[in-house]
């Protein structure tokens, strides 16, 4: 039964919609709606200029109507009088193709047909910085190796418990927060679900992250290597699939015992196609998993302070080991360490079900499990290949897998690629303090 936000408004006392999508570069943008005009916009949409935000379009587009799914509706909890629902967008009466969640939702129902329903759960990891983003909050926070620092968390305790709290009201089910591998760093989970949920909560979680910080005179960030030296923001995504969505799942279609080693760590023979796709098209996904000139400054590091990076480099999958691209942890599901905190919500999670619907039609083999340790004895590995190196090579390798980029839909591939090497040639055609350093007196 869809919900009438007009009802909701009255129900809950809410004054104002926040109408929200997210753009290509993962941005996400809002128009402020009072409550009595809501039942117009859950009709017909909000309009927006679509050239004025990270889309590929131009000043001569007719105007992009931002539809709300009222199934996505959250009351603010820390301003409860606003509610924020994500929207589709829409021009001229059909969805606009390249905008992320009607890539994902196109995505989902081409699963549906082929009776898979993916179910995900993410690792968010994010920084509290100074509100000028130039330090580390806490000038405590200094240990070598700051993981799971007690004394850390409880110094930034009004912050995340403030979130942790939020979600519980909302019912995400939250069950840990800890201080992560690098000095002012966190991660908070929340039980996973259908895609889309995902998609909308780690969107939503992320405003409020920022939002939250931004109340108690902090600066959250989730850009995937904000200080040098240390561990980066990754955002890990726990990946199976079911044979419904919702409550009516009853049998984990990635549970099982397959034929050879994927067999031996709990996968049936669709999980290790659907595994098999993402091995086989992971460099071209890094494009979209880690979608920023910063993201190969934590796929490509040298090692932490810490001591790792607990960032892939390679095309390697593993059981319970998490020097790889790719972990088995237990049966019926895996984990995907590639994605950082730059990652679109909803891209991240299309081109999981795009690569796995890829490898599923091909019968893509993951290829030999690895068990090293692969930041001590990585050369030892032969034939796997290496991640991209920056978002040029990852760009470029995109554009190559036509597969990949079929399966993402072609006029979604074109505005991407388009857009972002726009984006590449910005960061290179700029003068950096680096370059005068090095270069000013040769």
């Amino acid at each position: 039964m869809t919900i009438d936000l007009a009802e909701f408004a009255r129900a809950r006392d809410v004054k104002y919609f926040m109408i929200s999508f997210t753009d290509l570069f993962g941005g996400q943008r809002a128009k402020l709606v009072p409550a009595q005009a809501i039942a117009d916009m859950q009709a017909d949409g909000a309009g927006f200029a679509g050239f004025a935000t990270w889309l590929d379009m131009t000043p001569a587009h007719p105007d992009m109507l931002a539809v709300p799914d009222p199934a996505s509706v959250t009351q603010l909890p820390w301003k409860p009088e606003v509610a924020w629902v994500a929207a589709n967008c829409v021009m001229e009466g059909r969805d606009v193709e390249q905008a992320p969640r009607n890539v994902l939702r196109r995505l989902i129902a081409e699963a549906a047909a082929e009776g898979l329903h993916v179910k995900t759960g993410i690792e968010a990891e994010f920084f509290l910085l100074t509100l000028e983003g130039d330090r580390i909050s806490d000038p405590y926070d200094t240990a070598a190796k700051p993981c799971y620092d007690q004394q850390a968390v409880m110094r930034r305790y009004d912050v995340v418990a403030e979130i942790c709290d939020y979600m519980q009201e909302m019912g995400w089910n939250p069950y840990q927060t800890d201080h992560e591998d690098a000095n002012g760093q966190f991660e908070m989970n929340w039980d996973f679900d259908d895609v889309l949920r995902t998609a909308d909560k780690h969107s939503f979680f992320k405003f409020m992250v920022k939002s939250v910080a931004e109340k108690h005179g902090l600066r959250a960030t989730f850009m995937p290597k904000p200080v040098e030296g240390l561990t980066g923001n990754g955002c890990h995504a726990h990946v199976s699939v079911w044979d419904a969505p919702g409550t009516a799942a009853t049998t984990n279609v990635f549970a099982g015992a397959g034929d050879g080693p994927t067999g031996e760590v709990g996968l049936s023979e669709r999980g290790k196609h659907f595994l098999g796709g993402i091995m086989k098209h992971a460099s071209a996904l890094a494009a979209i998993t880690n979608p920023t000139v910063n993201s190969y400054k934590r796929i490509n590091a040298p090692r932490t302070l810490s001591g790792a990076t607990w960032a892939p480099n390679s095309v390697t999958w593993t059981g319970n080991n998490r020097t790889h691209m790719v972990r088995v942890p237990g049966p019926g599901r895996f984990e995907l360490r590639l994605p950082d905190g730059a990652a679109n919500p909803y891209l991240l999670q299309a081109v999981i079900i795009a690569a796995g619907l890829s490898g599923i039609r091909s019968k893509a083999d993951p290829g030999k499990r690895h068990d090293i340790d692969m930041y001590a004895e990585g050369d030892k590995v032969r034939g796997a290949p290496k991640l991209p190196l920056n978002m040029l090579d990852a760009l470029r390798e995109y554009d190559r897998d036509k597969a990949l980029k079929a399966v993402m839909g072609e006029a979604f591939s074109a505005s991407y690629i388009k857009m972002k090497m726009q984006e590449w040639n910005s960061f290179v055609t700029h003068f950096s303090h680096w370059e005068r350093e090095h270069t000013l007196d040769i």
